[in-house]
């Protein structure tokens, strides 16, 4: 049985409706803090009631993005039976489509805002959710991991000595009766070595 098979058989699915209330609502308290920035950056003093009569717009394009998105990927994702990266660029299509609706009311915006957030959420879904690389291990311990990568690349200080020479905290054994002969062969003083 493929993996694919499995996860088909064990997908369980999810409240679609639930998710969408709950992004809504995020996502429409975050359109209206942006909208009380732009409310608070006009040359005119609209009031506090500007809020929502004088850029509340941007209030309900990012409740109609989130909820869109939201739900248009939890519904792939139930009709499917599937949890890939296929839903979140499903979703990140209706989402753009909204951005594209509000911004160009014309078929060619909505068509490639959605298509431009369906890529890279699709993308950033595939990609493991990071935008820096590959998640750790959870299991392993972090301290122990660097030590592991520092012995690991650990190279013997005669080498290191031989490249770069003595000085700079970087000392080969014997180091202190070396400089101490050193010293008494060219000014004539006792160096104590201890």
């Amino acid at each position: 049985m493929s993996s694919d098979q499995e996860q088909q058989k064990h997908y369980k699915p999810k409240d679609a409706i639930k998710s969408t209330i709950q992004t809504t609502m995020i996502t429409a308290t975050f359109g209206g803090f942006i909208s009380a920035v732009q409310n608070t950056l006009t040359k005119q003093n609209v009031g506090a009631m500007g809020i929502f009569t004088r850029t509340g717009g941007t209030i309900g394009v990012f409740a109609a993005m989130g909820g869109s998105y939201e739900f248009a990927k939890m519904a792939a994702a139930n009709l499917r039976e599937k949890d890939d990266s296929w839903n979140p660029a499903i979703g990140g299509f209706f989402g753009g489509s909204m951005i594209g609706f509000a911004k160009g009311r014309t078929f060619g915006s909505v068509l490639g805002y959605g298509t431009a957030l369906a890529v890279i959420l699709g993308v950033f879904d595939y990609t493991g959710n990071s935008i820096t690389g590959y998640t750790r291990d959870s299991t392993v311990d972090e301290v122990s991991r660097k030590e592991f990568l520092r012995k690991n690349r650990r190279r013997p200080i005669e080498e290191t000595i031989s490249e770069l020479g003595e000085g700079r905290g970087i000392y080969a054994p014997g180091y202190r009766e070396r400089r101490a002969e050193r010293i008494k062969e060219n000014y004539g003083i006792d160096v104590p070595t201890q």
